[in-house]
């Protein structure tokens, strides 16, 4: 049986505000309280980490993730509200469409389907 991966992404202009890393790092800062150790969970960059952070704080009305820099009491980073409802409206979106994915049409993709490629050609 095949294995369908839906990968839902939300477009502002020409960046993508939401997708599922930056679901993925949202929970990681809403679980550590910081975008640092966030990033390490996920295995990325401090740097990358940041410029997600970025991207989703320009695209949406509200900002999702607020920020106290300084490394001393209080700061670090925190989800807010509107980023709480933002990634459950989007978690809630990819589940639903993973739902609706199933069903007769799937079946006959799966179908045509090998269930490993061919050896690669010279």
């Amino acid at each position: 049986m095949a294995r369908l991966k839906l990968k839902i992404q939300l477009i502002c202009g020409d960046e993508i505000a939401m997708g599922p890393g930056k679901a993925d790092l949202l929970e990681a800062i809403g679980r550590s309280g910081s975008i640092s150790a966030a990033a390490r969970d996920l295995g990325m960059s401090y740097r990358r980490a940041w410029q997600l952070v970025d991207v989703m704080n320009r695209c949406f009305r509200e900002r999702l993730v607020d920020t106290q820099p300084g490394g001393g009491k209080g700061a670090g980073a925190q989800v807010t509200e509107q980023g709480e409802a933002v990634l459950a409206s989007y978690r809630a979106v990819s589940r639903q469409a993973e739902a609706g994915a199933d069903g007769a049409s799937l079946a006959e993709i799966e179908a045509a389907l090998r269930k490993k490629p061919l050896p690669p050609t010279a």
